[in-house]
């Protein structure tokens, strides 16, 4: 009997759907080892040497895994093919023992990939789990020796992490500059004419022949003066020009592409993505879905061509196989983009009943057969209309072939003019001037915020979720209603506190230089033990100097307000959840209370006791939920946020579903509205 050891059982269920009888297939439920979690677990002193413990949730696991290898003849360990798996992969080893296991790996769990895997085992490769030792040693430093030290100079129960800080200082950033921005007035003019009974839009871009600037008109006072100027003109048609253009597909999925992708067409954060992913995966609906490499298996391109040819017909492919290469020199092209195990698999005939597995799985073979789908054509027509000294633009667009568009719609507007000539004279319908504002730099969203941390080279494939769910959790960022992101104040002061006394660690290049690092450990060229102490050296040195210089933040301030309970002043304090009552007394007195006027404290009264109000909440994993601050004594609680309106139906609080949708709080009553 061979057994071979993945990670998740319902990986193990799919792989033994492509198995016979003489294979079992196990499941470790992910790590078996892993650092302390109440110590540092590393010997700084001796190469950084890292303390593995098997945690208790993982020992039963590891017991039964023993057994059932004691029988087997042959141990193959297969978990996924990055360094995390590799690293999965060795633990397994050292955990149960195993004497030179063979490790296979594959990126999509079909039967001909598992077939071809089998035939070429390997060793496990170290550099790939020294590479991920290296990671992990250095979040553990970073994590286990900072958060003490913002615990002594800010506030307890706060936290700093390698990666997450520099996430959190982008936001911060662009928070400041967002309250620095300044708006700037200005004005367009827009005209509607009429030929033909045809009614079209053209925008003021030239005065005497030379190109007005988008900020040019500065006051409604200079944009009356051009209205007076074209008062009574004749609108001409200047030139014509019609031209034939072409949008080309996107490359299929990455990783961080479809974390975007995925927010921006349904919402979805990017850890309910990797969630939703890791399941398509591991049914062998899809390949590997860490990834940051484009490159496609040339199986997939011809059963890519086979399906448009015979579902679209052959004007739709492309006319040969589109291969995509990233400009990344550091993704591993031995890797595939995301793409369906199966090409010819629709979303439709896959028979999937979880609707948001249902939709990921849309996304990604639709953009797949996308990419090898002919380009869309457009006609275009763009007109220049003169009227007076001033010049007009008006521009169509209309689509000729809808190419790859047929399976991958995007936004597309037609614009249609009515067929235009030069010395055309034009019908005026309207002349109007438009007051604009410039925006200010708009908050980082889920997807924008991958896309930055792709952009400066921070993090990997599998770590933008992680990075974004430790900021969220720890409070230091939260979503408005726009589902942007916003730095908590605690998280603007604890961003502070790093910039100044450890600008290294909060660096964005520093950080990306980290990673080219752990890269070349990956890549066998440097040792994981150098480059720890590399870094932690400088590290330690600037973290002792800093205990002694940084003195404690003072985050209180007085009220004129009086405990309740003994009488003395109550103080204003900032705690991990942000600003809070509390008794000068403590710890004598542990009295709290919410702040008024806290952005979190919704003007709502508590249905339940009649006392409190209803403030905003997060639980231990940073999900929001709504309930009364007088909690423990009140325990009323939602978990969407409630509207300051009864039902009239059974008088609960309602709740706001979505944008326009509002719903009774009460789960046996049906009451719905539309807002």
């Amino acid at each position: 009997m061979i057994l071979l050891l993945v990670e998740s059982p319902t990986k193990a269920k799919t792989l033994g759907k492509f198995l016979g009888k003489d294979y079992r297939v196990l499941a470790s439920f992910g790590h078996v080892r892993d650092l302390p979690k109440r110590e540092l677990g590393v010997d700084v002193e001796h190469n950084f040497e890292p303390k593995y413990v098997v945690p208790t949730k993982a020992k039963k696991v590891i017991a039964e895994l023993k057994k059932e290898s004691a029988k087997a003849d042959q141990t193959i360990l297969a978990s996924d093919e990055d360094r995390e798996g590799e690293s999965i992969a060795w633990h397994l080893q050292e955990a149960l023992k195993l004497k030179n296991p063979q490790r296979i790996v594959f990126h999509e769990i079909t039967k001909s990939a598992i077939e071809n895997a089998l035939k070429n085992p390997r060793h496990i490769d170290m550099n790939l789990v020294n590479a991920q030792q290296a990671r992990r040693v250095l979040d553990r430093i970073v994590g286990y020796k900072l958060s003490p030290f913002l615990w002594k100079k800010v506030a307890k129960g706060l936290s700093a992490g390698r990666v997450q800080s520099v996430a959190l200082r982008l936001i911060v950033e662009k928070e400041r500059e967002i309250e620095k921005f300044v708006a700037v007035e200005y004005w367009n003019l827009e005209t509607t004419l009429k030929k033909n009974n045809t009614e079209f839009k053209a925008s003021l871009t030239k005065n005497n022949g030379k190109v007005i600037d988008k900020l040019e008109i500065k006051t409604k006072e200079e944009a009356d003066k051009i209205l007076q100027a074209l008062n009574g003109s004749d609108y001409v048609v200047e030139s014509v020009e019609k031209k034939e253009t072409k949008r080309h597909p996107a490359p299929p999925f990455t990783t961080s592409t479809l974390q975007q992708a995925a927010w921006q067409r349904y919402k979805f954060s990017a850890k309910t993505t990797m969630s939703l992913a890791q399941r398509l995966y591991e049914e062998g609906n899809i390949t590997y879905h860490r990834t940051d490499s484009l490159n496609l298996s040339e199986v997939s391109l011809t059963a890519a061509k086979d399906f448009i040819f015979n579902q679209y017909g052959q004007n739709y492919w492309a006319g040969k196989a589109v291969k995509y290469k990233t400009k990344d020199g550091s993704a591993q092209e031995a890797h595939e983009a995301i793409r369906p195990a199966y090409a010819e698999k629709t979303p439709e005939s896959l028979g999937l009943t979880d609707a948001r597995q249902l939709k990921l799985y849309t996304l990604i073979w639709q953009r797949f057969m996308a990419s090898q789908m002919a380009p869309a054509v457009f006609d275009s027509v763009s007109s220049d209309i003169q009227a007076s000294n001033f010049t007009f633009r008006a521009t169509g667009q209309t689509i000729k072939f809808d190419g790859f568009l047929k399976v991958y719609p995007t936004k597309t507007e037609e614009t249609i003019l009515p067929p235009l000539e030069k010395n055309d004279k034009l019908n005026l319908v309207k002349l109007e001037a438009l007051q604009h504002f410039t925006e200010p730099p708009a908050r980082y969203t889920e997807a924008s915020l991958v896309k930055a941390l792709e952009k400066h080279g921070i993090g990997r494939p599998s770590t933008y979720a992680s990075i974004i769910t430790a900021i969220t959790i720890r409070n230091y960022v939260a979503e408005n209603d726009q589902k942007r992101l916003f730095p908590s104040e605690m998280g603007t002061i604890v961003n502070d506190v790093l910039v100044k006394n450890f600008p290294e660690i909060v660096d964005v290049d520093f950080t990306a230089k980290m990673e080219k690092e752990l890269d070349e450990v990956a890549e066998g060229k440097d040792t994981w033990e150098k480059t720890c102490k590399d870094f932690y050296k400088p590290f330690a040195k600037n973290l002792e100097e800093k205990y002694k210089e940084v003195i404690k933040s003072d985050l209180t301030q007085k009220t004129d307000k009086v405990c309740p309970k003994c009488g003395a002043p109550l103080i204003e304090r900032l705690g991990r959840f942000g600003r809070f009552y509390a008794c000068s007394k403590f710890p004598e007195c542990k009295h709290t209370e919410s702040v008024e006027g806290d952005p979190d404290t919704l003007n709502i009264s508590c249905p339940k006791c009649k006392e409190g109000k209803i403030t905003g909440k997060r639980t231990k994993k940073g999900k929001t939920f709504y309930g009364c601050n007088r909690f423990p004594k009140c325990d009323f609680a939602l978990w969407d946020k409630p509207i300051n309106e009864l039902c009239p139906k059974c008088d609960s609080l309602l709740i706001q579903k979505t944008k326009t949708k509002i719903k009774c709080s009460n789960k046996e009553c049906d009451y719905t509205k539309e807002d």
